[in-house]
């Protein structure tokens, strides 16, 4: 049972007859004590004529997985095969990030019919959300109070990654079809493979080349080359505290999963494997033999429920996972922070075994002020506050630049950007690595 805001009007309506009846002489607070037993029976009587919301029969409707920040709608099929009206309203349980309007749902369900009602979705977080249950009030004749039950009504939809760089794929795609097709590589390397014979013209590389083809057609030839296919690029995402960070409008997860999912695209249009795994001391998620189309969904739905994890990452063993992915990756990309010295000493310390099998690209979201200059080159700062900041930003970038270097001391390379900026910068990487031969 529950009651209705009607309930306190109706007895507030009893305070004028309450005063006439003490004027007539009748005591007050005899008038008053009858006046609320008559609402209290009256309420009681609404309640009890009010339709049982436990007879009807919920059914949900939605969709299994959605884009986070995309809308969607979950329908709820209401049927009532009672032989009373249902009025009232009703609320679906799901939890605030799943961005469900706060305003109850009127019900109105005449006897032996069936009603569909759409809520509207706006999820604000990745992961699993989930409703179990749905809240009905079924309201008496008179609106003063009614009848309440929660329905079983089980559903969930996992939430994405945006992938909001899909932007920077079409011109990276024009790229490495002008890399792979239109002007094919002159120079050898690791990562390059014979494509096909051209007359040599000024300007070209004399090392490609090809003398017995020369001999043959009386004309200079040359060799051309392309990036090699079928090379295995490891993706490994550090889901321990300092993913947990929060840099520009998101964590530095969010930023590392979006810098992935860009470059797996790319890899994956040029003919390489990629691999995925997210770790901290144990597997968050991982992905593995899948190529083509089949990928992408695969990582993102593999990506959806993983946090990071208020623990320090576990870098011997996160090796150990690349070892385990792939027996001679080409490329491995380390997605983590260059905050500290003292929070990268495990990086720093296991990167020697991993760049003396491949080609190492560390690559970390750092926040927007570290790019902005214009606080540490003002000559005069009016608050305490802005020294304090500036020197904040100062410690910070020097940090930075330390571990930095000694990633590149590791035979490693470093890229360090904003969390926008940070995808397509690796994304370019990895295509002037395909450009040069080297991967």
């Amino acid at each position: 049972m529950y009651l209705t805001g009607r309930l306190p009007l109706l007895v507030a309506t009893g305070v004028v007859p309450v005063i006439l009846l003490s004027v007539a002489g009748v005591h007050a607070w005899l008038a008053a004590l009858g006046w609320l037993v008559l609402c209290t029976l009256a309420a009681g009587a609404d309640a009890l004529a009010a339709a049982d919301p436990r007879s009807l029969d919920i059914v949900r409707t939605l969709p299994r997985r959605v884009r986070l920040g995309e809308p969607v709608e979950a329908t709820l099929s209401v049927h009532n095969p009672s032989t009373r009206r249902v009025r009232g309203r009703a609320r679906d349980a799901w939890q605030p990030t799943a961005g469900a309007p706060d305003a109850r749902i009127v019900l109105d369900v005449p006897a032996g019919e069936r009603r569909r009602i759409t809520v509207p979705l706006l999820p604000r977080r990745r992961g699993e959300l989930r409703s179990e249950f749905v809240v009905v009030r079924s309201d008496g004749p008179m609106r003063l109070a009614g009848r309440q039950a929660s329905l079983s009504a089980p559903g969930a939809i996992r939430v994405l990654p945006p992938f909001a760089s899909r932007r920077h794929l079409p011109s990276r795609l024009a790229r490495l079809r002008e890399l792979d097709g239109n002007t094919s590589v002159q120079v050898r390397g690791q990562g390059t493979e014979f494509d096909s014979l051209r007359e040599y013209v000024r300007g070209d590389d004399v090392r490609s080349i090809d003398w017995r083809a020369t001999a043959r057609s009386g004309t200079t030839m040359l060799r051309t080359w392309r990036p090699e296919r079928d090379r295995h690029v490891v993706i490994v995402i550090d889901t321990g505290r300092t993913a947990a960070a929060r840099v520009g409008d998101s964590i530095r997860l969010d930023a590392a999963m979006e810098a992935a999912l860009l470059l797996a695209a790319l890899a994956t249009r040029a003919g390489d494997h990629v691999h995925l795994v997210m770790f901290d001391r144990v597997v968050r998620a991982r992905v593995t033999g899948i190529d083509g189309a089949a990928l992408l969904p695969a990582l993102v739905d593999a990506m959806a429920p993983v946090e990071a994890q208020l623990i320090d990452t576990d870098w011997d063993a996160a090796i150990a996972q690349v070892r385990a992915l792939s027996t001679r990756p080409s490329l491995v990309v380390l997605l983590t922070a260059q905050d500290a010295p003292e929070a990268a000493r495990g990086l720093l310390g296991s990167l020697p075994a991993l760049t003396s099998r491949a080609h190492v690209l560390v690559g970390a979201a750092t926040d927007s002020v570290l790019g902005a200059g214009a606080v540490l080159d003002e000559p005069v700062r009016a608050t305490a506050e802005d020294v304090y900041r500036a020197a904040a930003v100062e410690r910070t970038r020097r940090d930075a630049d330390l571990v930095a270097a000694a990633i590149v001391r590791a035979g490693g390379e470093a890229l360090a950007d904003t969390p926008d900026a940070l995808p397509p910068r690796i994304a370019d990487r990895y295509l002037s690595l395909k450009a040069a031969g080297r991967l």
